[in-house]
């Protein structure tokens, strides 16, 4: 295979250096060219047709952000974010990945020798993924419309959880507008450090009907509310039977996450039993399907975001192949999906998926 060929914008040379020099340790990398501002980094991307960008935010000339949103809209590709302000800022980490970018690295990290590999391991994955142009209609803190068909919504008394992680920031904002104020009661497993999650969920909560924030211990699981697991420190559960309740645990990491998707799904089932509906969205690795294996062999509706809409099908995949998924759908049908099989049905009809997608 050929070697993925990355540009690295940075207006620092030390950090330029850095970078060349971590990614040129793995061979199945080369890197072509760097630029130290976006103004050169658009003639070296049109001259050297790379395969990957690495991008700091914070440079002369125009914003990181701002240089972002313009690839996304006119020349979508992988983005990554290796910047010191992802790792204080949360608004700017947050905008970055649901403006379109791959992953956001700090340049902290680079203080331990482990994020060397991250990195190329990221940028490898990077120059796999799905890359969609940004929609026009982009709004970072606009509503969606009431969606058709959801106004008579009236929840079953199920409980929706979802798994994701690479990706997950555009994928749940995608699935969360469409949810009803009066949704099913969600709880959430995203892969995002501590730092990031409570303004994620602010965000989220933005922009959508249903209550959305971080889980706290104790807390329970009502119609109309979003629980988002706290990023870091501990694993979001949930607890019954009766009042169901999220529940936090400071256990150690599950696939190397915690929180984790495999912890959460467990939980549900164990809980909930048949009285639920589990979703896993974009992200690498494997984390969740074994859980999610767990929640359909306990009678939980299933499904999985199919490989053409998820920026990494690696997750979903592997749900779908240890038989953990009921059905694969594409992003934009998942929350209709959710909703069909939530709703209260006054005539006793059980719940079903639609035939097609």
């Amino acid at each position: 295979m050929k070697p993925v060929r990355v540009l690295i914008v940075d207006d620092s040379a030390t950090m330029r250096t850095l970078l060349s020099a971590v990614l040129r340790l793995d061979p199945a990398i080369e890197v072509v060219g760097h630029a130290a501002d976006p103004l050169e980094a658009r003639a070296k991307i049109k001259e050297l047709n790379p395969d990957v960008i690495t991008l700091d935010v914070e440079m002369p000339n125009m914003n990181g952000l701002e240089f972002l949103e313009k690839i996304m809209r006119l020349r979508p590709m992988p983005v990554i974010m290796v910047s010191s302000l992802t790792s204080r800022d949360a608004t700017a980490t947050i905008t970055a990945l649901e403006i379109g970018a791959f992953d956001c690295i700090s340049k902290a990290s680079f203080s331990d020798d482990r994020a060397f590999g991250a990195l190329q391991a990221t940028v490898k994955a990077a120059a796999r993924a799905q890359i969609r142009p940004l929609a026009n209609a982009h709004q970072a803190s606009g509503q969606r419309e009431q969606p058709v068909g959801n106004a008579d919504y009236v929840p079953s008394g199920k409980i929706v959880a979802i798994g994701s992680s690479t990706g997950g920031v555009e994928a749940l904002i995608a699935v969360l507008s469409q949810f009803p104020e009066n949704c099913p009661p969600t709880v959430i497993t995203q892969h995002m450090p501590g730092a990031f999650t409570k303004s994620f969920a602010e965000r989220l909560n933005r922009m959508s009907r249903p209550h959305v924030s971080e889980a706290v211990d104790g807390a329970p699981l009502t119609p109309g509310h979003v629980y988002l697991a706290p990023g870091g420190a501990t694993h979001l559960e949930i607890s019954g039977p009766g009042q169901l309740r999220c529940r936090l645990r400071s256990t150690d990491p599950v696939n190397g996450h915690r929180p984790s998707v495999d912890v959460l799904f467990a939980s549900v089932a164990k809980a909930t039993g048949s009285k639920s509906v589990g979703a896993i969205l974009t992200g690498m690795g494997r984390d969740g399907a074994a859980g999610l294996l767990q929640m359909r062999q306990a009678g939980a509706n299933t499904l999985g975001q199919d490989e053409a809409t998820s920026l990494v099908y690696g997750m979903p995949r592997v749900a779908f192949e240890v038989g953990a998924v009921e059905r694969q759908a594409p992003l934009d049908k998942i929350a209709s999906h959710i909703l069909a099989l939530t709703r209260s049905n006054s005539n006793g009809v059980k719940n079903v998926l639609p035939r097609t997608l």
